[in-house]
């Protein structure tokens, strides 16, 4: 399994679709995930500190976890099936549940939890970052906002196609 950061969420157009990039901690692939637009809210939501009057389901679940005194250790992306992606929340105690990756991003994001994705994954949809990437990065914007606009770039010159497994986590 490699490590996972969550660069954001954009909107592809033409077709409207959100989609959550991320990127390997220690490694040069991007993997980007259609996903709906309510887990690309509850994603955007946590990234840009936004909270509700009343919890959202994704907080909901992150208190019910709390409550119940069983951590969320992990989220891993473990595989995909007729361009569909796969995830697991692990928990203490070796519990593993089934979720779409969307959702398992939005309560790691909450919960403070790494993600990881399998290699075989990484393998099939990981995109490699360009050599010329960096070119469209000034020096001082080097930080993660630099490269999540470099990133934007780059989407803007391919098409869902592109992706070796473009389908979403539906």
């Amino acid at each position: 399994m490699k490590a996972l950061e969550v660069l954001g969420v954009r909107v592809e157009l033409p077709a409207s679709q959100p989609v959550v990039l991320l990127k390997e901690v220690d490694g040069t692939r991007y993997l980007p995930i259609w996903i709906g637009a309510v887990e690309a809210s509850a994603i955007a939501f946590q990234q840009q500190g936004v909270t509700s009057a009343r919890p959202l389901t994704h907080d909901l679940l992150r208190d019910v976890i709390d409550a119940l005194g069983s951590p969320l250790q992990a989220v891993r992306i473990t595989e995909i099936r007729d361009e569909v992606f796969y995830a697991e929340l692990v928990f203490a105690g070796g519990v593993v549940v089934s979720a779409r990756p969307s959702d398992a991003i939005a309560l790691a994001l909450r919960a403070d939890t790494p993600i990881y994705a399998a290699e075989t994954v990484l393998d099939e949809a990981g995109v490699p970052v360009p050599d010329d990437l960096g070119a469209h990065v000034p020096e001082a914007a080097a930080d993660a906002e630099g490269e999540v606009e470099a990133f934007r770039e780059f989407l803007d010159t391919i098409s869902p196609e592109d992706f070796a497994a473009g389908g979403g986590d539906r």
